[in-house]
């Protein structure tokens, strides 16, 4: 039950109102003037992102922000899926093409 309660709490970065965004703890109206501009620009990404582009949000801002209910594409801070392994793929040979093309050979000065 405490789960869904905290789910419900949530506040999406990328989709919240600025009154919503007020709402959280630990944010204010020139934090939020900073979130809807830089979120106007693109979405963010992830944290990281987040982190990067709203000035006045490092580590601790971050992690206070993420327990205070302020989510990023659905997801608290610490909760960034991993990253995509790199799949290995066999390399395919392509034929050697000329340095450059030849053209005609120079003539002899006698």
């Amino acid at each position: 039950m405490a789960l869904a309660s905290a789910q419900a709490q949530a506040v999406e970065a990328n989709q919240a109102s600025p009154a919503d965004l007020d709402a959280i703890k630990g944010i204010g109206p020139v934090m939020v003037e900073r979130i809807v501009s830089a979120r106007q620009q693109r979405p963010f990404a992830n944290w990281s992102d987040f982190s990067n582009r709203v000035r006045g949000v490092g580590p601790a801002t971050a992690t206070r922000l993420s327990a205070n209910g302020l989510t990023v594409n659905g997801r608290r801070l610490g909760q960034e899926p991993p990253p995509t392994p790199i799949q290995w793929q066999p390399m395919v040979p392509r034929p050697l093409e000329p340095a450059h093309s030849p053209g005609p050979a120079p003539k002899a000065h006698n």
